[in-house]
């Protein structure tokens, strides 16, 4: 057997392994969500510094020219957040915090059409190029501030902040569509909430909080700002 056949078993196997004993534990069942960890290719959009922690249980970083803190959320993290939205091949999906671009291809393996937003113009272009090889064509990617989500293209039938906020902003709210649905991780260090927010009325929301984690914060120079409800 050549030593690149062997790679690729030891890859299978990662992936697998990475499925069996990190994700499935964390309440990730649903068989479409496991199908798409198993087809989409993480190791593709992990930089090449990193490549052999692309299975890790751990964030990634992979930087920026703006920001040398970015990161890849946990692979249990990234399951968990896809799971809970329920996405549709019908649905009209807003990402914020490209990244790489992983979470946008999951996202668009079951939506009708994904836009993702970066603040980084270097890792937009990265994720652009991550998604094109991976030919993921139903996705857009907007170099823009996240925490104004992307109005020109509301409302959504859901929203995955992929990165952390101190307070949810009442704007990306209202560009959730009714019966939308928008998963944030949302406080501050050491303890925030992954939360699950459906729109149920004109002005009305449900709140779910799932669980209990810490993740990098989304980038953007008006994080600090204290929203008044």
């Amino acid at each position: 057997m050549t030593a690149m056949a062997m790679m690729g078993m030891d890859v299978e196997q990662a992936r697998f392994n990475m499925i069996e004993q990190q994700i499935r534990p964390w309440e990730v069942l649903d068989p479409e969500v496991l199908r798409l960890l198993a087809l989409v290719k993480r190791e593709d959009f992990v930089p090449a510094a990193h490549k052999a922690l692309a299975f890790a249980d751990i964030e990634l970083p992979i930087g920026g020219k703006g920001d040398a803190g970015q990161t890849m959320l946990e692979p249990k993290i990234e399951a968990r957040v896809l799971q809970e939205l329920s996405i549709k091949n019908t649905d009209t999906v807003l990402e914020l915090g490209t990244g790489s671009g992983y979470m946008a291809a999951l996202l668009a393996a079951k939506a009708e059409y994904v836009y993702t937003v970066e603040i980084d113009p270097a890792l937009a272009e990265t994720a652009k190029n991550n998604l094109q090889r991976s030919a993921v064509a139903n996705v857009s990617v907007e170099i823009g501030d996240g925490l104004c989500g992307l109005p020109a293209r509301a409302p959504f039938d859901a929203i995955a902040v992929s990165g952390s906020l101190t307070v949810l902003p009442p704007a990306l709210l209202q560009q959730l569509k009714i019966g939308g649905r928008l998963v944030a991780f949302v406080g501050t260090a050491p303890v925030m909430h992954a939360q699950l927010v459906t729109r149920t009325g004109q002005d009305a929301f449900n709140t779910i909080n799932l669980f209990e984690t810490v993740v990098a914060p989304l980038v953007n120079p008006s994080l600090r700002q204290t929203f008044v409800f």
